[in-house]
């Protein structure tokens, strides 16, 4: 009997660092599949004004077989409610289940009009992420089975999975008076707790982690984006655990990156010039995500160091976002915060500018290091282009990331694993020598660097071991 075609549905937690995954991940089952459609349903914030351009650009050329559906606006948490920004995603996340659920149902219905004995047509699954869980209850009210999207790395998979069996011995109301070291199955080595998430070692923060982890065990299965070769033992740890079958599916990668939907072409082609003219493998690149910034003092750190080390670089130095919800911005004279006369020294082998997209940087023959903020993203992109990276994470799982790159897997070069700005301040000698390291002293780092590239390209070719555990999941779809 013919399948039909099958509907997939997926929401995603209002991020540029969330969104793209899905909707690359949602493309990723289309295209491999022609009986699948899928249907993105869009939770806007007013503070992130990337994600609606993102959004929008999509929209305006949609993808075959995809369509983005915005669920209307909701009233957003009181800020009496929440005093990190897990819980006011959580919160506003949870406004929306009506509307998700009305989206659904429509959806529902417009497959059983169009259906025909030949060609029955269904909803065979509903894809949520990390933290909007609160959508599982509408999954299991239309009948239809969820999964996670889990977009951030094995390891930190595992730490979400492991929560709940702590809170059950230890009973703590956050992690932050416990033992310095955790002990998971997904690492080879203790994990520090100073490499935590730093919103999860507070009491709110600790309370919603532990809510969205509880629910994980919930969904029929949980789709990793990641590769078996890149993390084998962290894989293998979390299928050891009495959870859902997981899908390690990637690296889902959106290669075009925003230079295909920004909507300042003008900049993005003079930064790309600018590259154009150094010479191979001579820049080291240093960006800190779309939801990262520095202070005042540690950018002053950062100019110092680069100056020292006499090296060429691209330097996407943002601004801090106005308020706990909003993302950085570009300085509109970044003379402010930088030392006295730097960008004149430095104008013949540096380039300090705003926003840029990273993926297309990393993939320009010049550049020869990243100094990164270890998001999951940057780091699967950068090893695709087979760059190396050195460590400096910011906020969200980016400390366990860079723990996890440089002392498990070699992966990458240290200057800080567990830096939490504020009172923090790492400084210029360290900024020097950290750089130095990266772009003239570990070849070996360089070296496995270049050949997880290669692994993780030949992970989502046929037969490779990305591709088969897709197959294995689109069959777990369609048998549904």
């Amino acid at each position: 009997m013919a399948t039909g075609k099958l509907e997939l549905v997926f929401i995603s937690t209002p991020g540029i660092g969330n969104l793209v995954p899905v909707f690359e991940f949602a493309r990723l089952l289309v295209d491999h599949d022609p009986r699948f459609s899928a249907t993105i349903l869009i939770v806007t914030m007013p503070q992130r004004p990337l994600v609606n351009t993102y959004v929008q650009s999509r929209a305006a050329a949609p993808a075959s077989n995809i369509r983005l559906i915005d669920l209307p606006a909701v009233e957003p948490p009181s800020p009496d409610q929440f005093q990190t920004s897990i819980a006011y995603i959580s919160l506003l996340i949870e406004k929306h289940r009506p509307h998700v659920k009305h989206a659904i149902t429509d959806l529902m219905a417009a497959a059983t009009e169009s259906a025909s004995n030949h060609s029955p047509s269904r909803v065979a699954g509903l894809f949520i992420d990390m933290f909007t869980t609160s959508m599982i209850d509408v999954a299991n009210e239309l009948g239809i089975p969820c999964y996670l999207y889990f977009s951030s790395p094995a390891t930190f998979l595992g730490f979400m999975l492991h929560l709940p069996i702590l809170d059950s011995k230890l009973n703590p109301t956050d992690l932050s008076g416990l033992d310095s070291e955790l002990v998971l199955p997904e690492f080879v080595n203790p994990v520090p707790l100073s490499v935590l998430p730093p919103s999860v070692l507070k009491k709110e923060g600790y309370a919603w982690f532990l809510h969205h982890a509880r629910r994980y065990v919930e969904t029929k299965g949980i789709i990793v984006n990641t590769f078996v070769e890149l993390e084998p033992y962290s894989v293998n740890g979390v299928c050891s655990r009495q959870v859902p079958p997981v899908y390690p599916i990637g690296p889902v990668l959106d290669l075009a990156g925003p230079a295909q939907w920004h909507p300042d072409q003008v900049h993005h082609r003079k930064v790309m010039t600018w590259l154009d003219d150094q010479p191979p493998s001579s820049v080291v690149f240093l960006c800190f995500g779309s939801m990262g910034s520095l202070s005042g003092a540690q950018v002053k750190e950062i100019a110092i160091g680069l100056e020292r080390t006499g090296l060429h670089f691209l330097w996407a130095l943002r601004g801090p976002p106005k308020t706990l919800l909003h993302l950085p911005t570009d300085y509109e004279n970044p003379k402010e915060v930088l030392p006295n006369g730097f960008l004149e020294r430095t104008a013949g082998v540096g380039l300090v500018c705003g926003w840029v997209s990273q993926v297309s940087i990393l993939a320009h023959k010049a550049i020869g290091g990243f100094v990164s903020h270890c998001g999951w993203n940057s780091i699967l992109e950068s090893l695709w282009h087979g760059v190396p990276i050195a460590t400096w994470p910011v906020y969200a799982e980016q400390q366990m990331n860079a723990f996890q790159m440089v002392r498990e897997l070699g992966l990458a070069v240290e200057i800080t694993l567990d830096y939490k700005g504020g009172s923090d301040l790492v400084v210029a000698e360290e900024v020097e020598r950290g750089i130095k390291r990266l772009m003239d002293g570990d070849d070996e780092v360089r070296r496995k660097v270049k050949e997880m590239g290669t692994k993780s390209r030949m992970a989502m070719k046929e037969n490779g071991s990305s591709h088969s555990s897709l197959g294995a999941l689109i069959g777990e779809l369609v048998r549904n």
